[in-house]
């Protein structure tokens, strides 16, 4: 299944504008205003400027929230997200208690405290950005993340992803049973999307710093329904065979 593009110009407006330099455009421009993230329970809010309210909505990250502040946009942003930026990319700086900065392996610690899955989940979600995937929720679809080629205005996201990983026997808790497989694959195929799910490998430490993700692989399985009417011969050549 290729990419659904919205509309002739889509795809040419995307080779333009690749999401490489979108990226690097908004990693500069957090870098040069030292922007500092508030971390509030399982989210980081972060007030930015115009210019990088537009940065932030082109290269998908996080999500503008209404505030009564009305001289800076507000935007939240999920625990992956934000440690991307914080350690991936280096642009950001996080403030917990006491508005203390929190350097990446108190980051770290307190994401893994506060969901046991996050290591798993964020090199997911790395594994994707990295190679330049918009990446999502999927909560809407029933998924950990969704993935679009390009900006969610100009194309379909193509992979409805989910996580499995091994250390935690399966992070997301799903493809159990058969029936919880047919349903996701009902469910991606009525929304034209390809079931993508990412198995994550460890050597079994425990992860007590960012830097046991050297140590995590990530094993990419596309899954499709199977469609009878498909058939490898052609039904003209077996009929007259049959005959």
């Amino acid at each position: 299944m290729g990419p659904r593009w919205k509309g002739k110009e889509a795809e040419a407006k995307a080779l333009a504008d690749p999401i490489t330099k979108i990226v690097s455009q908004l990693q500069s421009s957090l870098v040069h205003s030292d922007s500092q993230g508030i971390l509030s329970g399982c989210s980081v809010l972060l007030g930015v400027d115009t210019e990088q309210t537009k940065l932030l909505n082109h290269a998908c990250f996080g999500r503008p929230i209404i505030t009564a502040d009305k001289d800076n946009q507000w935007f939240q942003f999920s625990l992956e997200e934000v440690f991307y930026l914080c350690y991936s990319l280096n642009c950001l700086k996080v403030v917990g208690e006491g508005n203390l900065v929190k350097d990446n392996n108190q980051l770290w610690n307190y994401m893994v405290s506060t969901r046991e899955t996050f290591p798993a989940f964020y090199k997911a979600y790395s594994h994707l950005r990295i190679k330049n995937w918009v990446v999502r929720s999927g909560s809407q679809y029933g998924v950990d993340f969704v993935a679009y080629r390009h900006h969610p205005s100009l194309v379909h996201s193509e992979y409805a992803v989910l996580v499995s990983a091994e250390v935690e026997g399966n992070a997301s808790g799903r493809l159990k049973t058969w029936s919880d497989m047919h349903c996701t694959l009902r469910l991606c195929g009525s929304v034209a999307k390809t079931l993508l799910v990412l198995h994550v490998t460890n050597d079994g430490k425990i992860p007590t710093s960012p830097l046991c993700l050297e140590n995590y692989v990530v094993e990419e399985r596309t899954v499709t329904r199977w469609n009878p009417e498909q058939c490898r011969e052609d039904k003209r050549k077996v009929q007259k065979f049959t005959l």
